[in-house]
Parts: structure tokens; sequence; C-alpha cells
């Protein structure tokens, strides 16, 4: 089945779809375990592209910050446990990635779409980026990111958004 959505079909203030995932050390990840925290829900296409490292390396970068406002990082993609955890000790990266081999919650949050790509046309991951309020909701959402300053602008809004729930 070829899925042709082009826009993601979460909105903002709707719950998040729940899961548990496996992250680089096999231990299970469930997000509804994460209930009083903020959580950056980022999906990018694969281990150790430019791209995608890039992202990485921002988000660890800005990590404390993030854990001073009270927020946790996970970054989901296809990949093994083993990719990531080469694709982490090559970086040195310090946030959680996790493992979705099958593509369940990629398909849950409506970023396994299809893509264009010099011509050609084929199922894949769109990079995008849901910020998650510590009840479950989603708090805003960024489709097809561009890696350039992302992690940044997911921080300030972060900050921003948490003046309005206090």
């Amino acid at each position: 089945m070829v899925d042709t959505m082009s826009e993601n079909s979460l909105v903002e203030g709707q719950q998040a779809p729940l899961f548990c995932l496996q992250d680089q050390n096999g231990k299970e990840v469930c997000l509804q375990e994460l209930n009083e925290k903020w959580v950056v829900l980022y999906f990018y296409p694969r281990d150790n592209t430019a791209g995608c490292t890039k992202e990485a390396l921002d988000f660890s970068a800005l990590k404390p910050e993030f854990e001073a406002e009270g927020a946790i990082i996970i970054g989901v993609s296809r990949d093994s446990m083993s990719s990531h955890q080469k694709f982490i000790k090559r970086n040195e990266l310090t946030i959680t990635l996790l493992t979705d081999a099958d593509i369940m919650v990629h398909k849950l949050y409506g970023v396994w779409r299809l893509k264009k790509f010099m011509g050609r046309e084929s199922m894949g991951t769109v990079r995008t980026t849901f910020l998650i309020d510590p009840k479950g909701n989603i708090a805003n959402i960024w489709n097809n990111v561009k890696v350039k300053e992302h992690a940044l602008k997911v921080l300030e809004n972060l900050r921003s958004i948490k003046k309005m729930y206090e």
C-alpha cells in the first residue's frame, strides 16, 4: 500500500500516540512513562548520514539546556540497536535513540510518507519533530525539518510555550 499523505495527520493539542520502543541499549522506553516531562520526539531517516548526524549532534550539544527546562530528547529511526550504538559512539552523542524497525511508530506519527528525490518516488521517513507537553499532548510539530539551527529553534519554542503553561 502506498501512502501518499503529504502532510502529517496529527495536530497540535491532540494526545500524542502512545508507544513503547527499545533504545540503543535494549531498554524499553514508553511514552506514557515520561509523564511530567516535556518530550522532544524527533524522527530522522538514517544513522550516520550528514543531515541526521548534524541534527543528533545539535540536540546532544543542547541537551543540558533542554534538561534545565525539564525536557528529554528522543530520536527515532528504523536503524537497529547496533547501528544506534555505533552512531552514538562514533559521534559521542548524549541523547536517547529508539529503534522502530517495523515502522509502526513512524506510521502512528504520520512520518512514513511518499518522498520524492531526484525525480524518483519512494516511501521513507520525513524528518519531523514533535514537542509533547507533560500531560502527553502535542504542543508543536515541525514537518519537513531543515536541520540547520533546528535544535535551537525547538529549544526556543519550548521555552516560549512553557511560559504559557506557568
